[in-house]
């Protein structure tokens, strides 16, 4: 089956049923971290940033958790800088990146200016060609990582997502699906992720801009322009990753996030959950050191004293203490008034974070940590080597799962939030998705925000 045969024939209905599962549960987790994003700086600022800059054209969309409409190539810069603003959505470990951020919020913003044009689409046509963009994103970046020296940003491959799944929608024929593809492939934010990693800033890992590039080269080869070939598909190198779509399933590999930092960090997280289940009276004051042996790029992220919400979701240390002050971490405890708490950064700086070689030899593979914590009273605990919480041999439940959307849509209102979760729920059976999906797009206070309206 060649890839243009795939986006044009896969039905939803097709996916096993566990893949199924996995699509519908990270449609909700991504809903979630933006609902969780809505109100954070950098959502605000591409808000603005698209009402400005982007004004109505043909194909206009609504901007999440907002309800203004632009133009849907600002709406995907905006939804995709948001979903990317909480580091808290589900990734896959051999396109060492993710896909749903970007996919997302460009697909809803795509839908949204379907049917704002008189298209209407069903929840089942929209979970097929999500689950097409989740699963080819996905390829596209084990593609681009088995052939690339460099470790890229996740819009470097996820725009490929957006063009499948956009394809899909808008009824591409091969040629201009090819050309399609090869825009997308062009113009890429193929951006040096470890520049962020280390120098944490709102560009992360360049959603926004795969989200952008994705829609702009559906439009691009709508209106007749070339692209094709796209070498990260197209090339006989990259083939085997190819090969098996439709029967194998990259999107069964995808691991969910119990908190909003950095995969790397979350190893450790997850040992000091264990650690606390043993000792359920310790606390922060407790502690005199924690002593972190994690692999060299964890040890990067370091953050003991972060600046910015960017600087701590790109931490170890801070939302490590975060976590065992506050009992806790969610969107509140790395952003805002919680990034210059005394209680966090005074645990923030006896926690040392250092590269462990045995440790370091796992990863890729795995991505562990190991703790020391040193008590007042002389007591040494230490973890066994622990892995992430949520990766698929160590996954949420789906109670864990429904808690973790509870606690990120509590700025939504209780009422709202039910609203946003039933919506997701019930899209298989919706005759239109943005009919049910409206909570979605509803706008929403928030604090300090500029409207322009």
């Amino acid at each position: 089956m060649s890839l243009f045969e795939f986006c044009r024939d896969f039905d939803f209905q097709h996916a096993p049923a566990n893949t199924q599962t996995i699509l519908k549960n990270s449609l909700l987790d991504i809903v979630a971290v933006m609902a969780g994003a809505a109100s954070n700086h950098t959502s605000q600022a591409m808000r603005t940033y698209a009402r400005l800059h982007y004004p109505a054209g043909l194909y206009t969309s609504r901007l999440m958790f907002d309800g203004q409409r632009v133009n849907m190539l600002g709406a995907a810069w905006a939804g995709g800088f948001s979903a990317d603003s909480l580091d808290a959505h589900e990734g896959h470990f051999k396109s060492k990146g993710h896909a749903g951020a970007t996919v997302v919020p460009a697909l809803l913003a795509l839908a949204d200016a379907l049917h704002h044009n008189g298209q209407d689409i069903s929840g089942h046509q929209f979970l097929s060609a999500l689950c097409i963009g989740y699963e080819t994103a996905l390829r596209a970046g084990t593609a681009l990582m088995a052939t690339s020296p460099t470790y890229h940003a996740s819009g470097g491959f996820s725009a490929m997502g957006v063009v499948c799944a956009g394809a899909r929608l808008l009824g591409f024929d091969e040629p201009t699906f090819r050309h399609a593809l090869g825009i997308a492939e062009y113009f890429s934010a193929r951006c040096p992720m470890m520049r962020v990693v280390l120098s944490p800033t709102m560009l992360r890992d360049a959603h926004g801009a795969g989200a952008y590039v994705g829609l702009n080269s559906l439009l691009m080869a709508q209106a007749g322009m070339t692209g094709a070939p796209a070498e990260t598909v197209e090339d006989p190198s990259v083939a085997p990753h190819w090969a098996d779509i439709g029967q194998r399933w990259e999107i069964d590999s995808q691991y969910f996030k119990p908190w909003p930092v950095c995969r790397w960090a979350q190893p450790a997280l997850t040992a000091m959950l264990e650690i606390q289940r043993h000792h359920p009276a310790l606390s922060a004051d407790a502690i005199k050191t924690i002593r972190v042996e994690t692999f060299y790029e964890s040890m990067c992220l370091q953050g003991h004293a972060p600046r910015n919400a960017d600087e701590a979701q790109y931490a170890l240390a801070f939302p490590l203490a975060a976590l065992i002050v506050r009992g806790k971490l969610g969107p509140d405890e790395v952003t805002g008034d919680a990034i210059t708490a005394p209680d966090i950064l005074a645990l923030s700086a006896r926690i040392e974070v250092l590269e462990a070689p045995d440790i370091s030899a796992r990863f890729p593979d795995e991505i562990l940590s190991r703790l020391t914590l040193a008590l007042n009273n002389g007591t040494v605990i230490v973890s066994p080597v622990t892995a992430a919480k949520g990766d698929p041999h160590t996954a949420m439940t789906a109670d864990e799962l429904d808690k973790k959307f509870d606690l990120f849509c509590t700025h939504l209102g209780l009422e709202r939030s039910l609203a946003v979760k039933r919506a997701v729920h019930s899209l298989a059976q919706s005759h239109s998705a943005i009919a049910t999906l409206e909570p979605l797009f509803s706008c929403a206070a928030h604090p300090g925000e500029a409207t322009d309206r």
